[in-house]
C-alpha cells in the first residue's frame, strides 16, 4: 500500500474523491497526512472526520518561499510518502522541494495543459471561446504547470456557460480523473520517458489512456 501525502488550500473536493476512492479500495494506497498552507481550509474536516492527522503551515507566516517550502518538505518527509498530491494546494513549489521529492509529486490542473497554466483558467476559456476543456493531471517540475502530462479529461464548452458552470462540469471530471491518475500511481504503472508519461497495463505492456468526459 503506498502512503499517499495531500496538499491543499481550500474546499478539498479532490481530497474527498481521494478518500471515497480509498474506502472503496479502489486505490492501493492510503493517504496518511493532509497538510494545508491555510488554517480555514475546509478541506481539512474531510481528513479530520476519518482521524488521519493534519497539519498547517501557514504560508503568510514566512517571509520567503525557500523558508516556506523548508518547512513543508520537513513536515511532509516525516511521513516518508510514496505519492504527494496537490489537490487545489495555492502555492508554487520551490526548486529545492522540488528536488527533495522528484517524482513523487503529482498536481491536478484546471485546463488542459499546455493551454492555459496558472489562474482562472475558466474565464480565460471562455474569452478565447474555445470548444472543449478540461483538467489535468501532470507530474510537478520546477517549471509550473509544465510537468510531464499523466492524464487529461475534457468537457465540452456550452453556449451559456458562464464561469461558475463551467468550472464546476470541468470539477466533476477532475475528481474522476485524479482518482484514475492516483490509482496508476499506485499500481506502478507509470513511466516518464523523454518527458512523456507511459501508462502500462497490468502486465506491464503500454496501454490507452481513457479519460472521462464531462
Amino acid at each position: 500500500m503506498k502512503k499517499i501525502l495531500v496538499l491543499i488550500s481550500g474546499r478539498g473536493s479532490n481530497l474527498a474523491a481521494l478518500l471515497e476512492a480509498v474506502d472503496k479500495n479502489e486505490i492501493a494506497g492510503r493517504i496518511v497526512h493532509v497538510i494545508s498552507n491555510r488554517a480555514d481550509a475546509g478541506g481539512l474536516n474531510f481528513a479530520r472526520e476519518r482521524g488521519i492527522p493534519t497539519t498547517i503551515i501557514p504560508s503568510k507566516d514566512f517571509n520567503d518561499r525557500e523558508a516556506f517550502d523548508m518547512a513543508l518538505g520537513d513536515a511532509i518527509a516525516k511521513e516518508q510518502p510514496d505519492l504527494i498530491v496537490l489537490a487545489g494546494f495555492m502555492r508554487i513549489l520551490g526548486e529545492k522541494i522540488n528536488a527533495r521529492f522528484a517524482g513523487k509529486i503529482i498536481n491536478i490542473h484546471p485546463a488542459l495543459l499546455p493551454s492555459y497554466p496558472g489562474l482562472h483558467t475558466h474565464r480565460r476559456a471562455l474569452d478565447d471561446g474555445v470548444k472543449w476543456h478540461g483538467c489535468t493531471v501532470h507530474f510537478v517540475t520546477l517549471k509550473v504547470d509544465i510537468g510531464p502530462i499523466i492524464g487529461q479529461a475534457v468537457v465540452p464548452v456550452l453556449p451559456d456557460d458562464d464561469e461558475g458552470a463551467l468550472a464546476a462540469r470541468v470539477l466533476e471530471s477532475e475528481h474522476r480523473l485524479l482518482v484514475d491518475c492516483v490509482r496508476w500511481f499506485c499500481e506502478d504503472r507509470l513511466t516518464v520517458r523523454d518527458n512523456k508519461v507511459i501508462l502500462h497495463d497490468e502486465v506491464g505492456s503500454a496501454c490507452a489512456q481513457q479519460h472521462p468526459q464531462g
